[in-house]
């Protein structure tokens, strides 16, 4: 299944808020937006994902509010959100503040929730999958209310982005919600996506074509990424991470990013 699209193509960063000081990934942010890359992101954990498991770590949403001020041409937001960690109508009320702030640049980036340690070690109910899944589905209901209602409204549809790629319940929750859909699919696997992705889509009455895919490009070729794109990918991010964060690799992608909207 081939999901068609009228999007540009995008190159996000996202930028890891683990194992530096917070001055360094400000200046790493700079850079990003300096270089002309379209979108950051960070991600919504307590502690590092990888390396040492205490190192340094920095929590995302007062990140993000402080992104909104630092930058001007960026869209930005967290890949991904964690469900979990705070109440819905507070997540809708968080996010129309950023969006505010940032003059309508802030992406609503949100999933399940996955990483034990952050649920054990901050008081959070693990429980399953499938209540985690249960629960996003809810708080997305809960987050479009609010932001419906809520005064002043933001100053856009704040786009959702929902990360996953489960077939029963995430897909299905994509098709609902979703203005971009994230996974780390290869070419094959994100063929067969689709063509769930699009059934789910035809069961709510929406259009896949009014939904961005986005994929990540750590590991990839060129000749990956062609593939992707010629099954409707448009937005690719290369993930970056603390100590040194190296901008190269995702720089590399920009020249590619040109041709293709060329």
């Amino acid at each position: 299944m081939t999901s068609t699209t009228n999007h540009q193509v995008r190159i996000g960063v996202q930028i890891a808020p683990q194992h530096a000081e917070y001055s360094k990934i400000r200046d790493t942010l700079t850079d990003v937006e300096t270089r002309g890359f379209d979108i950051a992101f960070n991600w919504d954990h307590f502690f590092p994902l990888s390396g040492e498991p205490g190192g340094l770590h920095f929590e995302s949403w007062t990140i993000l509010a402080a992104w909104a001020e630092q930058t001007t041409t960026l869209e930005f937001g967290a890949l991904v959100n964690c469900n979990s960690y705070r109440n819905a109508d507070l997540q809708a009320d968080m996010a129309r503040t950023i969006d505010h702030i940032s003059g309508g640049r802030f992406i609503f980036g949100t999933g399940a929730g996955w990483f034990e340690r952050d649920y054990q070690e901050y008081g959070y109910e693990f429980g399953t999958p499938g209540t985690r899944l249960n629960a996003l589905d809810d708080s997305l209901n809960r987050i479009e209310a609010r932001w419906a209602k809520i005064n002043p409204p933001p100053t856009r549809d704040i786009p959702v982005l929902i990360g996953g790629g489960g077939e029963k319940k995430t897909l299905r929750i994509v098709a609902q919600h979703a203005d971009i859909w994230h996974s780390f699919s290869n070419p094959e696997v994100l063929e067969h996506k689709l063509g769930v992705l699009s059934a789910w889509c035809d069961e709510v009455g929406r259009d896949i074509a009014e939904i961005e895919i986005s994929t990540e490009l750590r590991g990839r070729t060129i000749a990956d990424a062609d593939a992707l794109f010629d099954l409707g990918t448009r937005l690719f991010t290369v993930g970056i991470s603390g100590p040194v964060y190296d901008l190269a690799p995702a720089t590399d992608w920009l020249a590619w990013r040109d041709s293709k909207n060329a």
